[in-house]
This record gives structure tokens, sequence and C-alpha cells, in this order.
């Protein structure tokens, strides 16, 4: 973590210092709605950037990725290696979109070589933000903190109404089964509620995956609106 991060979260600092967090902050949110204005309705896919291409992960991403393109959704990653490289190079197998929200990080991750356009983010909520904003389905491919910190959001959002009810798919039952005895216990000890547990699917099944994701055009009438660059805005079209 940068080193003015670090200090921000140590507590309260002047006011001035604050300000021009805040401002950073702007930017940032600024350079993330430019670079993403023109890119129509997404799939989010979250996953590891720790699974090579011989991973039944990568492959399973890539596969499913490819289904959702095929829908005229275009595939919003974190923009990195792995389960985001799988997603991004599944989209232009078929000749479907692929966009990245990559994070700046000490150890300098790039983005993959599969994205039509990207944004460096150095703010994690930001860059959360931004993958949620755009997004009208959340898959959750196997992964880690970050991912784990993905999902939860996103079913945090639908759960208390900040957000429309979109699809959030986790795949992959054997990697997540612990995971999906652990939200069973919340239930048990009524921490979430019985309704809580239709905010996902579990399931291996790209078509199952599919058809879920479908729903969601005809509910939400999904379609790419045509948006035409400002020349004064110095706007860049996708």
């Amino acid at each position: 973590m940068p080193r003015h991060e670090i200090k921000f979260l140590e507590g309260p600092h002047s006011r001035w210092t604050d300000f021009k967090l805040m401002v950073k902050i702007c930017v940032e949110f600024i350079r993330g709605f430019r670079a993403l204005h023109f890119v129509g309705p997404c799939v989010a896919i979250f996953g590891s950037a720790r699974f090579d291409e011989q991973s039944q992960h990568y492959k399973d991403a890539r596969a499913l990725a490819a289904a959702i393109a095929k829908l005229g959704f275009t595939i919003m990653t974190g923009g990195g290696p792995g389960i985001m490289e799988a997603a991004n190079r599944g989209a232009k197998d078929v000749g479907g979109k692929s966009v990245g929200c990559n994070i700046v990080l000490p150890m300098e991750q790039h983005q993959n070589p599969y994205l039509d356009t990207w944004v460096n983010i150095r703010y994690f909520f930001v860059r959360k933000t931004l993958l949620i904003k755009y997004s009208y389905a959340f898959v959750i491919m196997p992964g880690g903190f970050g991912t784990m910190d993905e999902l939860f959001e996103s079913m945090t959002l639908i759960q208390t109404k900040k957000i429309e009810e979109f699809p959030v798919i986790i795949f992959g039952t054997e990697y997540h089964k612990e995971l999906i005895a652990y939200i069973e216990k919340m239930k048990a000890e009524k921490t979430i509620s019985e309704d809580d547990l239709k905010l996902f699917l579990v399931t291996d099944s790209i078509d199952e995956a599919i058809g879920l994701i479908k729903s969601c055009i005809k509910k939400f009438r999904l379609a790419h609106v045509s948006r035409k660059p400002k020349w004064f805005l110095f706007e860049k079209g996708f």
C-alpha cells in the first residue's frame, strides 16, 4: 500500500491533507467514468490472479466468458492475470468486448493483453465501485480474499436494496463448498434470512449460468445504447 494511503488510515489529519486526498479520489472516479462510459451493459467476472492457463478454473472462466459475450454483454474484470485474463480472453475468442479496471499494486500488476480498453486505479474502493456500477451480473470464480470481498460487497448491496437484484453466480461447487456451508451456518444462526439464499446461484454448469444471465436481459430491458463521444470533452468511443 502506498505510504500516503497508510498515513490516511492512521486517523485524523489536517483538513488540507484530507481535502487533497478527496481531490485525488474524485479524479480517479472521473477517469473511470470517462474510460467506461461507452462500454455498454457488462457482466463482471471475479477470480484469482494466480491461476495459469493450464488450470481448469482458467479454462472454465474462459469458456463461460465466451458464452456470456455471445449474449452481447461486455466482459468486465479487474484487468489482471489469472481468472481475469481468462475471462477477457474468452470474450475475445468470440469477437466480444472486453474491459478491465486494473488495480495499481506494489508488485506492479499489469493489465492482461485481451482488453479493448482499461483504466488503472489506485484505490480498491474506487475500483470496486466501477466494477459494480457498469455490471448487470456478477460471476464469482475461485479466488482469494479479493474475490470474496467482491462477492460479499455485491450481495450486501443487493440485500440492502442499494442496487437491483442482479444475478450473482458462484461458479465451482467443489472449490466453494466450505463457503456455502458457512453461508448455511449464517442462515441457521439467523444472521441472514432464508430469502438471502436466493441472492445467488451455485453451479458448475455454463448453461445454467447463462440461463440466469439471460433472464436479466429481459428483466432490465438491456440494450447496447449507442453514445457518441463529445469532441469538446475529448472523449473516445468504444
